[in-house]
């Protein structure tokens, strides 16, 4: 056995111990899931103002996290970090905020430098350490209690353990907080309209669909000729066959086309209402757009009608419309 064999070894070994000690300091934190938890939910519920979260070091990291997964989940929330707070950003902090701090020790200086402060002003104070007799803890109106039995870090220095507690004792608050304020995907949407939840969830079958001039249609009395004639002019790969009324009577796609091949000579003489496929699949345009995705995958079809709720035609679209607005 080589010395690179040897390391390797030991990496992986130390790595499947590190995953092992963080995954038994987190499963820890649900025997501690208790009142204070559920005091602290009802503070940040109150609260008037804005939640604001600190620490410093790695602490201040994982605060600026949960910070962050609070605001896209319904708790406006931002970070302050403690050593600039006792330079003047303190003033940005009101009676009707809820001040987070993370410290492990609960002993952080910089932070209990400005506990009298937020005290004095009347935030009201969550602590979250690793030591529930600290001077972080015993000055809170909630302490959550994050202490791990050992850091992930074989030297026992780098926090490790420690920090993912923490960041998952956030989440945790973060996510009683998206149920108890009965926040949606819609919500979560709004806040992340870049992603592609965003698209999913706030894209409407009006942002993607053709209207107007640019619909395939034709009437009932139309023959085949000029509805394949129409099929070409609009690109769609289809058209839709209405009544004076403009009410959808069927549809003829370019896989109708195919199978009236086989069976038809004189484009002319035959009417597209005698081969069309009737009663088509269609969906109204304020429907969310991937709700017409999942009527294309359930049906497996590539087009779709849009109608008003007196089956009048509206628009239309296909597959590829939505793959442009990046729906799917």
């Amino acid at each position: 056995m080589n010395n690179t064999t040897i390391v390797t070894s030991r990496a992986l070994d130390l790595a499947r111990e590190v995953l092992s000690i963080e995954a038994e300091a987190v499963l820890a934190l649900t025997k501690r899931i208790d009142d204070s938890f559920l005091r602290a939910l009802n503070i940040v519920l109150s609260c008037k103002g804005r939640v604001i979260v600190s620490g410093i070091g790695k602490s201040g990291h994982i605060a600026r996290k949960i910070a962050a997964t609070l605001s896209s989940t319904g708790t406006p929330a931002y970070f302050v970090h403690p050593a600039e707070a006792s330079h003047g950003d303190l003033g940005m902090i009101t009676a009707n905020d809820v001040f987070i701090a993370l410290s492990y020790s609960g002993e952080s200086q910089e932070l209990l430098t400005i506990v009298p402060v937020i005290k004095r002003q009347g935030a009201q104070l969550i602590s979250m350490t690793g030591n529930p007799k600290s001077s972080m803890a015993e000055s809170a109106d909630v302490h959550l209690n994050a202490t791990v039995d050992k850091e992930a870090c074989p030297l026992g220095l780098a926090p490790t353990a420690s920090t993912t507690a923490a960041l998952a004792l956030g989440d945790a608050l973060a996510v009683a907080l998206l149920d108890a304020k009965g926040f949606r995907k819609e919500d979560f949407a709004r806040s992340h309209p870049g992603g592609s939840l965003g698209r999913r969830l706030l894209t409407h079958v009006r942002d993607v669909m053709h209207s107007g001039n640019q619909v395939p249609a034709v009437s009932q009395n139309a023959t085949l000729a000029e509805a394949v004639l129409e099929i070409s002019r609009k690109g769609l790969g289809m058209t839709a066959i209405v009544d004076d009324a403009q009410q959808v009577l069927g549809i003829y796609t370019d896989g109708d086309l195919r199978r009236t091949l086989a069976k038809q000579s004189d484009f002319n003489s035959v009417l597209v209402s005698s081969v069309m496929s009737r009663n088509p699949h269609s969906i109204l345009p304020d429907a969310l757009a991937v709700e017409a995705v999942q009527i294309m995958e359930e049906y497996n079809i590539s087009q779709l009608l849009a109608v008003d709720s007196g089956n009048k035609l509206v628009g239309a679209l296909n597959m590829h419309d939505l793959l442009r607005a990046k729906v799917i």
